[in-house]
């Protein structure tokens, strides 16, 4: 479907639904109860789950019950570990982070999501690792000596096999005890392919081996390479032959991630490569999907608008440009998404921009994250007290519509009370997370850490060493194959296009954000090694 669309009647539609700015400042005490109440509800959901679910994947919130979801592996205790430590709850990370690797075994005949798996289980992993590894808790307190990177490592390679294609983008699916399963398809969405750079190239650092570090950049590259003349990617793409299978482009479900790891990696690795791709992708963004202040879905080759609608993945956007510096949009955007929320006290999977109503079929709110993100780094990037007053309508409305006697639930329909038996593990890892830290100014994960796209904390460092845990694990023939394939394909494909920053291209002066966060002062420092 190709529709037109005047950029003033959409403006026009939705007019209404943004948000005045606040200048109304927050008290030091509202700010604390703020936190506190956040605090709350994350024990609430957290032990919902450990009581009513645990060690099944996910809770059922209305049932009181638990659910295998992803690969039956207590996927939201994993998820959760490090925001136990975001809110002070340490002694229960040791303990829970210590059943953790005496209980979950990747050695299982099941077929698992290869971008979820990545990004729940393996990012949470590597987040509690380096918990430890920064000394942040005592390791000698639960006797840990690495046994959490042991795993992020086994996993890994077993991820690893769905990186073996023509492309370097991977398969969706891997069998954790086989491979790629016979007969596994072969189109997976941009973002599925290309949201590994920040998890697979950490595993890179911290063990010292290098190829999950190329497979995630030849798999973002893969992607990016192979964008339309107008400079955009579009959603699906076949793996072997590299063709565009779903040509609608643009920054939501699909796609999402794939812009947001090639900034946050750039970020945390200082990968020229990766900034320029971003750039480049940005300016596209701009000339064809941005229209003040919304985006929306067009012809990757035509740029002909699609879907003239708000999908909820968009949110994570506007705290993507902060991050990167463009304030001026990104609040613009925000309190336009945020007037959504002030309208149905959640923001729908999909809002029609054209009708001003939410989308037929997409009018669920599985507690999302990605506002609550873009709110947390605009605050943090003005201090403007707006950004506070629109987190605590987010904490009033989630514990008034989605709270049950045993966690928080999805809210089957925005426009009605109806909810839906399940508590995604991403409301403890990222929607509380970002809240809490919203209102916890002083909390040391407010400074130089990278949170990757479920909202794990990774330490931004001017170098990285192997870790003082790690140990040389023994590798499979299956493994070592595909490990040998990529190093050839590396050999074959060029996977830095572009010059290295010269020192007078260092990024901080374009991102405020940074230099609060001190990376700045390690990327001077970084350029001044160098020369």
């Amino acid at each position: 479907m190709t529709t037109r669309v005047c950029g003033a009647s959409l403006l026009m539609a939705v007019l209404v639904l943004v948000w005045p700015h606040c200048t109304t400042s927050m008290s030091r005490d509202e700010t604390l109860r703020m936190r506190t109440k956040v605090k709350e509800m994350f024990d609430h959901g957290y032990r919902s789950y450990m009581d009513y679910a645990f060690p099944c994947d996910e809770l059922q919130p209305v049932t009181c019950s638990g659910m295998e979801t992803w690969g039956g592996y207590s996927l939201t205790l994993i998820d959760a570990l490090d925001t136990l430590v975001v809110v002070g709850e340490h002694d229960e990370f040791l303990q829970q982070s210590k059943w953790v690797w005496e209980h979950i075994s990747f050695e299982k005949d099941v077929n698992v999501s290869v971008f979820e798996t990545n990004i729940r289980v393996l990012g949470g992993l590597l987040a509690a690792h380096l918990i430890y590894e920064e000394g942040i808790v005592d390791p000698a307190a639960v006797g840990y000596t690495g046994q959490l990177l042991q795993m992020a490592a086994d996993l890994g390679y077993r991820l690893l096999q769905a990186f073996d294609t023509p492309t370097g983008i991977p398969y969706g699916t891997v069998n954790l005890m086989h491979g790629v399963p016979n007969g596994e398809v072969e189109v997976t969405s941009t973002a599925s392919g290309g949201t590994f750079l920040l998890e697979f190239t950490m595993l890179s650092k911290l063990i010292g081996d290098d190829i999950f570090q190329v497979a995630a950049k030849r798999a973002s590259v893969g992607l990016f390479k192979r964008r339309s003349s107008l400079g955009l990617v579009g959603n699906h793409i076949n793996i072997t032959s590299g063709e565009w299978t779903h040509k609608d482009a643009g920054i939501g479900s699909g796609i999402d991630s794939f812009y947001e790891y090639l900034f946050k990696a750039h970020m945390l690795y200082r990968d020229s490569d990766l900034w320029h791709m971003f750039n480049e992708s940005r300016s596209a963004i701009a000339k064809w999907l941005y229209k003040p202040p919304w985006y929306i879905e067009v012809h990757m080759h035509n740029g002909m608008t699609v879907w003239p609608i708000y999908n909820s993945l968009q949110a994570f956007w506007p705290g993507t440009q902060a991050l990167a510096g463009n304030l001026q949009q990104a609040k613009e955007t925000v309190r336009a998404m945020h007037g959504i929320w002030r309208r149905f006290g959640a923001v729908p999977e999909g809002f029609n921009l054209l009708h001003g109503k939410v989308q037929p079929g997409q009018s669920s709110y599985p507690l999302r994250p990605e506002l609550a993100e873009s709110i947390y780094y605009l605050y943090h990037s003005t201090h403007d007290p707006t950004f506070l007053h629109m987190g605590r309508d987010m904490v009033y409305a989630i514990n008034t519509r989605a709270r049950t006697s045993c966690g928080f639930a999805t809210l089957d329909d925005v426009e009605s009370t109806n909810l839906a038996n399940r508590m995604e593990s991403f409301f403890l890892s990222e929607t509380l997370k970002y809240l809490y830290l919203l209102f916890d100014k002083g909390n040391i994960f407010n400074q130089q850490y990278v949170f990757t796209t479920e909202g794990h904390v990774l330490p931004i460092h001017a170098e990285y060493k192997r870790s003082q845990f790690w140990r040389t694990q023994p590798k499979t023939h299956e493994t070592r194959e595909t490990i040998n394939h990529l190093r050839y394909h590396r050999a074959q494909q060029n996977l830095q296009p572009y010059p290295a920053f010269s020192k007078k291209e260092i990024q901080c002066p374009r991102a405020t954000f940074w230099k609060q966060i001190g990376v700045c002062e390690m990327e001077v420092k970084t350029n001044d090694k160098s020369d």
